[in-house]
């Protein structure tokens, strides 16, 4: 089996193309021209040639369309996906896998949606650990090292997959020992600075930033004096919470890579162009490979601008605590997303039983 994979890898690599620079690969015949007919290009191409565009869904026909270099998942998009009779064998076979426990059968479909998102893309998927095990840092070790044999069992390469964890004070110290062992995170419900500051000294792989949820918040508490005009773009507070973060990296040298996510609207995605990378539900992506806007680079990795922060990444338990308290966007958004992520967690379960 690892041989057949690491073959079937490379000759798909082969046959389309290495996109490992961060271009995005979207094949004409797949979802229309890479240049409008007058020749410009396309807002979703100009994106790309500043960022690395990744694809947010799980399911597998918008994966194969869109062909970005790199996948996210979450629970609830695999929930999604395992509903949709077209992936009804995935679903068949974990049920029927000879597990121990419905843990290991969620995680089993976990994973086979997993190796086929990478039969579609060239990069990495992100696969993410059971979310009610968010606030325990030994359980979300035992899930992620599972996890990753079940990838190995499969001849999947360590390198092509990112575990995604919450990014609590737990999660956190979870990830820096994976980090450690060759284990490469996501640190996902990533909302303030404290928390950004911690998954850097844990030196993970990489964070996602949730600039769409942070809106949704200020938007919420703001009421009928929210001002859309005044609050888009550049002056939108999630793309802001996402600027410092993005900022203190570049400044402090931190290698840890920074994916905005959670994206409401094309004029956040506009003004973070030059990110890292930015994960993009595919509704998102329909509009901007419909659309002539022109998307010049905003985050320039040599000119990050001038120093905000000037502390040192590390930080301490109370001190962590301390902030995301203080943060009532982050506290209040942080236990949403993990509540909301457990319960679709809870529903896969269901299904699978």
């Amino acid at each position: 089996m690892t041989n057949e994979f690491r073959k079937t890898s490379r000759t798909k690599r082969a046959k389309k193309g290495p996109n490992l620079q961060g271009s995005f690969d979207c094949r004409a015949d797949v979802c229309g021209p890479m240049r409008r007919y007058d020749g410009g290009m396309h807002a979703l191409e100009a994106l790309s040639a500043s960022t690395v565009v990744v694809v947010d869904t799980a399911d597998l026909a918008l994966i194969s369309r869109w062909k970005a270099r790199d996948a996210t998942t979450n629970p609830s998009l695999i929930l999604k996906a395992a509903r949709d009779a077209r992936y009804g064998a995935l679903l068949q076979r974990a049920q029927a896998s000879p597990a121990s426990s419905a843990e290991e059968r969620m995680d089993r479909l976990l994973v086979a949606f997993g190796v086929e998102i990478l039969q579609r893309v060239p990069g990495r998927v992100s696969t993410e650990v059971d979310a009610r095990l968010s606030f325990d840092t030994q359980a979300t070790l035992q899930r992620a090292r599972a996890l990753m044999a079940l990838y190995a069992a499969q001849g999947v390469p360590r390198e092509r997959v990112l575990i995604k964890i919450a990014s609590t004070w737990e999660g956190i110290a979870a990830a820096r020992v994976l980090q450690q062992e060759g284990i490469a995170c996501n640190l996902t419900l990533l909302f303030n600075f404290e928390q950004a500051r911690a998954c850097a000294h844990a030196q993970v792989q990489l964070i996602s930033p949730f600039v769409g949820r942070i809106t949704d918040w200020h938007k919420q508490q703001s009421g009928p004096d929210w001002d859309d005009a005044a609050l888009s773009g550049p002056n939108d507070p999630g793309v802001q919470s996402l600027l410092r973060i993005w900022r203190y990296y570049k400044q402090q040298g931190v290698r840890t890579e920074v994916m905005g996510a959670s994206f409401r609207n094309i004029d956040q995605v506009a003004a973070l162009a030059g990110c890292d990378l930015l994960t993009l539900a595919p509704p998102l992506l329909e509009v901007l490979a419909g659309s002539d806007r022109p998307m010049p680079r905003q985050l320039d990795p040599a000119q990050p601008g001038d120093v905000q922060d000037a502390m040192p990444p590390a930080i301490d338990e109370a001190e962590f605590r301390a902030g995301l308290q203080a943060d009532r966007m982050a506290s209040d958004k942080l236990a949403e997303g993990v509540r909301l992520f457990a319960a679709d967690t809870e529903a896969l379960l269901q299904l699978l039983s």
